[in-house]
């Protein structure tokens, strides 16, 4: 499984990267914004910033609804370096959008999926991610986790090469569960993917080792006369 971090926090991916499992980086407007970053060459340089903290797979978002202009952005984006993925939409021109950039060799997220048919589109059209958001269908009462589960089912069916992006994911049971059913990639924020080295028996086994191995130094060592 692919760990991506879902943020446009310098910090936060040059901290995660750091640790050597960090795959890529998903990120949009609304989270741009939250770091203070406005204006079209801001946000270009704040992209590449990100492209040159990882390894590969940069997913910045176009803001445009129609075809022409989801093209032109997509094919701008694509531009700024190699590793950027595009973001599209799951809309009608989103998806006409989709397969033109993907035939053009430009990789492609389609984003906010909520259904199986979406997603099967998408594949259809060439994306190589696709987006579900888990955590926003449980906001609804809809199981997240069984949809990632049937577009994976659906895909190894038909031998689809598109990824299973799982996104919107709020904890770190979401992530494992997401792993379960075979999704290929999650997003989170670093917080999530932080939260899985914890366990307060490591933490309790770790500091029963420490205070053994001194009590093992103090007793071996040599009486000063």
């Amino acid at each position: 499984m692919k760990f991506f971090i879902d943020t446009a926090n310098l910090q936060d991916i040059r901290e995660t990267q750091d640790l050597g499992i960090l795959d890529g980086v998903t990120t949009n407007p609304s989270l741009m914004a939250k770091e203070g970053i406005t204006g079209d060459e801001n946000v270009r340089a704040h992209y590449k910033a990100i492209c040159d903290s990882v390894d590969d797979n940069v997913s910045a978002e176009v803001i445009s609804t129609d075809f022409n202009e989801m093209v032109l952005e997509g094919e701008s984006l694509a531009k700024i370096d190699d590793k950027i993925v595009v973001k599209i939409p799951m809309i009608k021109d989103g998806v006409k959008a989709i397969k033109h950039l993907s035939n053009q060799g430009i990789r492609v997220n389609c984003t906010l999926i909520f259904t199986a048919g979406q997603a099967l589109l998408a594949a259809k059209a060439g994306a190589s991610y696709v987006s579900p958001f888990i955590g926003r269908l449980d906001d609804i009462s809809t199981d997240g986790v069984a949809l990632i589960q049937q577009i994976v089912h659906i895909y190894n069916n038909y031998e689809f090469t598109t990824e299973v992006l799982a996104a919107s994911i709020r904890h770190t049971m979401h992530l494992i569960q997401c792993a379960e059913v075979g999704a290929d990639v999650v997003t989170c924020p670093a917080k999530v993917i932080m939260g899985l080295l914890n366990h307060p028996l490591t933490d309790k086994g770790l500091a029963q080792f420490l205070a053994d191995h001194n009590k093992a130094r103090e007793t071996a060592a040599p009486v000063l006369s």
